[in-house]
């Protein structure tokens, strides 16, 4: 798939401004702390995988099953 047919509703680039701090903690451990945004892909109400767009690649991060990495006020996730 390309990013446009990725990226939309449920899926969506999200400011590391928004994450919580301990995963941008994170993000400098692993030197990936010089990008603006991670990309969240929603696998159900509740379970996300993060990552990072290079160009036309996405670079896993991390699984996010509760939805903890910035957390929303929706209702079921």
């Amino acid at each position: 798939m390309t990013y446009s047919e990725i990226l939309g509703k449920d899926n969506h680039e999200i400011p590391v401004s928004n994450i919580i701090r301990e995963a941008r903690t994170r993000l400098k451990e692993i030197e990936q702390d010089d990008v603006d945004h991670l990309v969240s892909l929603h696998i159900t109400c509740k379970k996300r995988i993060w990552g990072i767009r290079d160009q036309n690649i996405f670079k896993v991060l991390w699984w996010d099953p509760n939805h903890e990495i910035c957390p929303s006020a929706k209702k079921h996730t």
